[in-house]
């Protein structure tokens, strides 16, 4: 996945409908200024509070979404310090074990790569308009929505 740079210490914002390449991604944000990189991988968990979980299904309105990415990155970039900042969440089906969402980082101290990417995480999942449906193996379905994430779910 090439992906180009917004700009200079900005990187970029993707929705993806496939595999999270996440060696680009962290690529994307090596900077000769940082002393710390952080990729951070969400994935789909088999079993989440007990239930059996065959897929998760990603919807989003699309243009919106990558405008609030920006706007986000925008805003860590400037809150933490960073030399460049990168997300990319997934769209469609994903399974368990696969990546639905990764944030790079890099900045000059740790401490604030790892506060930024846990900062950018939880807002993606507050803010970001992207809709989750939990696919159950007994067959059932359940959206979540922006907002109702927090702690809780691969997103």
């Amino acid at each position: 996945m090439h992906v180009p740079d917004g700009g200079e210490g900005r990187a970029d914002c993707r929705l993806v409908h496939g595999p999270i390449d996440t060696a680009a991604l962290a690529g994307l944000v090596a900077d000769p200024r940082a002393g710390a990189n952080v990729l951070f991988v969400g994935t789909t968990r088999a079993v989440t509070d007990g239930v059996v979980t065959v897929g998760l299904e990603y919807e989003a309105h699309e243009g919106l979404a990558l405008t609030t990415l920006g706007d986000l990155r925008d805003e860590a970039l400037g809150r933490f310090g960073l030399c460049r900042c990168a997300v990319v969440h997934r769209l469609g089906p994903v399974l368990p074990g696969e990546a639905s969402v990764a944030i790079a980082v890099s900045a000059p101290h740790r401490r604030e790569a790892f506060a930024a990417a846990e900062w950018l995480l939880e807002r993606v999942k507050a803010v970001v308009p992207v809709w989750k449906c939990d696919e159950a193996a007994d067959g059932g379905r359940r959206w979540i929505h922006p907002g109702d994430m927090r702690g809780g779910g691969a997103r």
